[in-house]
């Protein structure tokens, strides 16, 4: 689940990390009235949970509460990346003698969480990596330890912050690694974190990604999530229990189990294909899961084939195949559909999909070439 800027900030003050005293605004009329209350020159930034904003003409300045008004009315109601703004954050302007990029996510493969951090702040971090990696100092986390101030000081001194300002990063970093912890963030990142006018450290922008799965610990967290900029297929897909990803393929797939459904997009692309769809229906989905999981794969209009690969260990083949079917009679098909189901009640299930005339497969190599097929059929028709 993502936070908005301004969520994420908010919840970074509560840690100690210091903040710009801004406000959100939903109308332009609320944006003078802060903008007046903040007094001198502001910030006016869109807040859509995604990148770009500035570019996209988001990110405004303003020297006054009439300019901020003028530039909260263009910024509402804006389309940037398909997302509606709808609400905006008034920061008072800052000074900005340094940039910063620091953050936290978790590193798998080292089964630690790892701080990053860069002198190359302000700009998209993932470009820092990739052209310059070099700029980027990590530090792995002992996770019994947390943070310890010496690791925070190699930062500084890695990233060739001033002396003057070590302490105060030190602070900040310890305050963020605990942001992150106790809110089971998967991401928490500042950037930039500057170096204001008066010399001090000032963290301007902010996001946290949290981990969907700790969310029953969280509700105050869970009341802060903006279903408005969600894809609603995903939204419906996590309140009936399954796991949804939108991608940008044509092939919609239903799959039980994570590790299978990557597999089963692996083959897709071998074979020339590309999935429209993560979708993992977990272990023991009955008729009434999969035929929601059907609906929710063909209410994609990008999807011109659909490839069914189940595993039958605690998920019987009889009841996916009732649920497919109870789906099928629900909503009108004018898709081709090729299915594979092996395990429990397999002949069972088989023989329910052969009595409706279905097209099925033996091996999961097969039913990826008869799915890109269809697909690529369906594309040139």
């Amino acid at each position: 689940m993502k936070l908005h800027e301004y969520q994420s900030k908010f919840r970074f003050a509560e840690y100690g990390i210091p903040i710009p005293r801004g406000k959100v605004a939903s109308t332009p009329e609320e944006a003078h009235a802060i903008a007046l209350e903040i007094g001198g020159p502001v910030v006016i930034k869109a807040q859509v949970l995604v990148g770009g904003r500035g570019k996209a003409g988001g990110v405004k300045l303003a020297k006054t509460a009439d300019e901020a008004e003028q530039h909260a009315r263009q910024i509402l109601g804006m389309d940037i990346k398909g997302l509606t703004v709808k609400k905006v954050l008034i920061d008072p302007a800052s000074e900005i003698k340094d940039e910063i990029y620091l953050g936290l996510t978790t590193d798998r493969a080292a089964r630690r969480i790892v701080m990053m951090a860069s002198a190359a702040g302000g700009v998209d971090i993932e470009e820092v990596a990739a052209k310059t990696p070099e700029k980027i100092i990590k530090v792995h986390i002992e996770p019994l330890l947390g943070l310890r101030d010496y690791q925070a000081r190699d930062i500084a001194n890695g990233i060739g912050l001033s002396r003057k300002n070590w302490q105060q990063f030190i602070s900040i970093a310890k305050a963020l690694y605990r942001c992150y912890v106790a809110n089971d963030a998967s991401l928490a990142e500042i950037n930039p974190l500057i170096v204001d006018g008066n010399g001090e450290l000032l963290a301007v922008d902010g996001k946290m990604v949290i981990d969907d799965s700790a969310l029953f610990r969280h509700e105050d967290l869970v009341n802060m999530r903006d279903l408005s900029e969600e894809t609603p297929a995903e939204t419906e897909a996590r309140e009936i229990g399954l796991a949804y990803i939108k991608l940008d393929g044509d092939i919609g797939c239903m799959v039980n189990g994570a590790g299978l459904a990557m597999t089963t997009m692996d083959i897709i692309k071998l074979y020339g294909g590309e999935p429209a769809n993560f979708l993992d229906t977990a272990g023991g989905a009955d008729a009434d899961k999969v035929a929601e999981a059907f609906h929710i794969i063909l209410s994609d209009p990008d999807v011109k084939a659909v490839l069914v690969n189940i595993f039958g260990g605690i998920t019987r083949c009889d009841e996916v195949a009732k649920g497919i079917l109870d789906a099928m009679s629900e909503v009108e098909v004018t898709v081709p559909i090729v299915i594979r189901l092996v395990g429990t009640n397999e002949q069972e299930g088989k023989r329910l999909l052969a009595d409706a005339n279905l097209e099925t497969a033996t091996t999961l190599a097969e039913a990826a070439q008869k799915a890109v097929r269809a697909a690529d059929t369906a594309t040139h028709n």
